[in-house]
């Protein structure tokens, strides 16, 4: 019988067609099975994008369109923010390379001794986590060692406190950067962008400036009473013309470039920043195979405001943001530019490529779910430069 049986099921086995093998109907998308799927995907990429920051800044074409900042005061001899030893606090991400360049300059100009600071942690948090209707993530505080923190969505783990760069709010003991908004505005409205860099008035406890172009520019020029190396002018007035119309155009091209083809949403989008992108990159390198500087032969606030997003590209936007057509280092001006400046007295000390790679691969969920950081390329930006062959340094 159980031969009988075994037979029988040979039998059909070998007459009978395989399921496993058989290929699926095809079933076209009908109307609602699309509408379904987008509404999926709608609640998913709401619970990825951390709430209102700059990812979400977003036009209907799918372009990133970046909000101005909104608090524009300046220092000035004689207005109401005037130039003061200990009087201003910087609140900066070693991560931002906004920020970055207000660091270069406390530095190049000698005010570090002049200007507090305090660093924010890489990752971003959520800055409301007990409001579940509340998605916004952004800067935290993170200043004691042996602390870590995951990125917005959980995932990953990262340490913070003063070994890692990181401190506390030392004026006020913020959890949040967004928490130094609320100081400053009676609480801020709904779409305001809790960024970096702050310059913060001590005496009038307010928020002066939170955009970098003038915050460097008045470090570069309305402190040298007291600063350490008052004879270095990055705007010198005979160069004005040239670095103004290099701003412009690396701003819009290189700067705010990278994060155009990086939060594009569509692929046209996408391809109009990127090619923008590599046509100012291309314009850099024939500009850096006449001169050794971006407006001449001196260092210039031209430089300090490209370097940030050149360090960054090869560690970071040739992935995360699809900058992939050509690295830096393959760009042969470029790359040894880009070593010249880091080795500029003042400049290293704006660079920590951990906070750099750290915040853009554990920050932004929807552009990377697990929080996971490449090991690479890890350059080496202490190698030899080939630059003097312009003439030394001026």
């Amino acid at each position: 019988m159980l031969s009988s049986l075994r037979h029988r099921i040979a039998l059909a086995s070998s007459s009978a067609p395989s399921l496993a093998r058989r290929p699926r109907p095809y079933r076209p998308r009908t109307d609602r099975s699309i509408v379904v799927h987008h509404r999926a995907m709608s609640k998913a990429d709401e619970a990825m994008t951390p709430g209102e920051t700059a990812v979400a800044d977003v036009s209907k074409d799918g372009a990133f369109v970046r909000k101005d900042a909104i608090f524009r005061n300046r220092i000035t001899p004689d207005g109401p923010y005037t130039p003061e030893s200990g009087r201003y606090h910087l609140y900066v991400s070693y991560a931002c390379p906004w920020a970055s360049r207000t660091l270069s300059l406390l530095h190049l100009k000698g005010l570090i001794e002049h200007v507090t600071v305090s660093s924010v942690h890489p990752t971003w948090q959520r800055t409301r986590p007990d409001d579940p209707d509340d998605k916004h993530a952004g800067w935290c505080f993170v200043g004691e060692d042996g602390a870590f923190v995951s990125g917005p969505s959980g995932a990953g783990s990262f340490p913070g406190g003063p070994s890692h760069d990181c401190t506390r709010d030392h004026l006020f003991g913020s959890a949040f950067v967004r928490d130094v908004y609320d100081r400053a505005m009676g609480g801020a409205a709904v779409g305001t962008r809790f960024t970096v860099p702050i310059l913060w008035d001590k005496k009038t406890n307010t928020i002066v400036s939170n955009e970098s172009s003038e915050i460097i520019r008045d470090l570069n020029s309305q402190f040298n009473a007291i600063a350490a190396n008052k004879e270095l002018d990055l705007y010198p007035e005979a160069l004005r013309p040239a670095i103004d119309e290099v701003n412009e155009w690396v701003y819009h091209g290189i700067n705010n470039g990278v994060y155009k083809c990086g939060f594009a949403t569509s692929q046209g989008a996408y391809d109009a920043a990127v090619t923008q992108l590599f046509s100012c990159l291309d314009r850099c390198e024939d500009i850096l195979g006449k001169q050794r500087y971006m407006a001449g032969d001196v260092l210039t606030e031209a430089d300090v405001r490209l370097f940030p997003t050149l360090v960054r590209f090869d560690e970071v936007y040739v992935v995360y943001f699809k900058t992939n057509r050509k690295f830096i280092h393959q760009y042969p001006n470029l790359w040894n530019y880009v070593k010249d400046v880091y080795q500029t007295p003042g400049m290293r000390h704006s660079v920590n490529m951990w906070h750099i790679k750290t915040h853009y691969f554990s920050s932004h969920p929807v552009l990377n779910a697990n929080a996971i950081v490449p090991i690479g390329p890890d350059l080496n930006l202490d190698e030899p430069h080939d630059r003097d062959r312009f003439g030394a340094a001026k």
